[in-house]
């Protein structure tokens, strides 16, 4: 299922699980209730990735703060999710919701109905701050039920805009953004975005980008490309370029994959592509009746990887094509050239500082573009503002104190 939006993969259950009993928040010390608490929410795959961090420096900056981890069950797959927690050092989660899959107002409204029950069920864990990260469904779903609950909202990655308000995504970031008391940025743009539509800007808040730690701290256990290939029985070519795709834009339009299809299908002839199938596209390459054709080509097609692999193959490319907002960023943090399936994008600041560009989604374009790199070398870009590895600290050393002052403790 794709991280954003509920549309289910090929065989994957649609009925949603009762929520699970929650654990004790992690500390290591017994939490005394007049501590602030904060409840953090995670949901899909990039989420863990921005948490991880977090949850790691709000243990060492403000081990005072008592911490409920709530994971919604949006992504369920395990490749796709669960690995992630050990590949991330994350642990388990407090509160599980299982909600699974559906369309965008099942899963929204079945996230809102079962976070609400927690908060109602559970009243020595309601929270002072509900804190969500990006721009899933969870986001948006968690965000309003605590705004109706008068919990103040923390919103990590406020601001980042596409423009495009056929996006899912968008819709969801706009509105947790207008319900968020407290905003943290992750790029510059961001902060002229929330300003525009009306956020006050004292509660904007510059910390940068929290996956560009996780990536550094994992960099050094990327698992070799060598070594994932030969996992699934190919040899590794000398040089490869990574795709990935999963917007419902590209994939569930059988006309427009195909021709995407086709055109890298060309592309794969002078440097094969590594192709890990989202489960999303694996059910709309089915549908379509795709497969055939992509195995007449010179694409390597994977199953879903977990994070350190998918870190060792980029590392490793020569090209990233991709319609992932969290692999343009990645790519750029790694120095790879990075052509975007979309016409927009919500992060560009990968484009104009970084090794990103946008290809748009015409086959004639992104082929055009492609063979420039094979032949310039491409964007090599520089490393944005505070795309250091500290992004974490920033948010811990912001929280902190808000959460304090809402409490009257010094």
């Amino acid at each position: 299922m794709c991280g954003t939006c509920g549309t289910p993969a090929t065989g994957a259950a649609t009925t949603a699980k009762t929520a699970s009993a929650p654990r004790s928040p992690c500390n290591s010390k017994e939490p005394a209730m007049s501590d602030p608490s904060l409840l953090c929410v995670v949901a899909a795959r990039p989420n863990l990735m921005k948490m991880a961090p977090i949850l790691a420096a709000l243990a060492r900056q403000a081990p005072a703060v008592r911490v409920t981890l709530l994971h919604t069950g949006q992504h369920y797959d395990t490749a796709m999710n669960g690995q992630l927690f050990t590949d991330l050092d994350l642990r388990a989660p407090d509160i599980s919701l299982d909600v699974g899959s559906g369309n965008h107002a099942q899963q929204t409204a079945e996230i809102m109905r079962r976070f609400d029950a927690v908060l109602d069920t559970h009243p020595p864990l309601a929270p002072d701050c509900v804190l969500v990260v990006g721009d899933v469904n969870s986001t948006l779903a968690c965000a309003l039920v605590a705004a109706k609950r008068n919990i103040p909202v923390i919103h990590v990655e406020a601001g980042l805009r596409s423009g495009d308000r056929r996006m899912p995504e968008e819709i969801n970031r706009v509105l947790t953004d207008q319900l968020s008391s407290l905003l943290l940025t992750s790029e510059e743009s961001a902060r002229a975005n929330l300003l525009r539509e009306g956020i006050a800007p004292e509660r904007i808040h510059f910390t940068g980008n929290v996956m560009i730690d996780s990536l550094r701290q994992q960099l050094p256990r990327a698992v070799q490309p060598e070594t994932t290939l030969r996992a699934h029985g190919h040899a590794c070519p000398p040089a490869y370029g990574l795709l990935t795709l999963h917007r419902p834009s590209n994939v569930d339009d059988a006309a427009q994959l195909q021709a995407l299809l086709q055109a890298l299908g060309q592309l794969s002839c002078q440097l094969p592509l590594l192709f890990p199938i989202h489960p999303r596209t694996l059910a709309g390459l089915r549908l379509a009746g795709l497969e055939a054709l992509l195995a007449r080509q010179a694409i390597v097609c994977l199953p879903p990887l977990g994070y350190l692999e998918m870190l060792g193959l980029m590392q490793g490319a020569r090209l990233v094509l991709t319609d992932s907002g969290g692999i343009q960023e990645e790519s750029t943090a790694l120095g790879v050239p990075c052509l975007t399936l979309r016409d927009n994008t919500e992060r560009p600041v990968t484009v104009s500082a970084g090794t990103n560009t946008l290809a748009g989604t015409q086959p004639a374009t992104i082929l055009a573009l492609a063979r420039a790199i094979l032949e310039t070398g491409g964007k090599r870009g520089r490393i944005p503002p505070l795309w250091d590895g500290h992004a974490a600290e920033r948010i811990a050393a912001v929280i902190a104190p808000w959460l304090a002052a809402r409490r009257g403790t010094p």
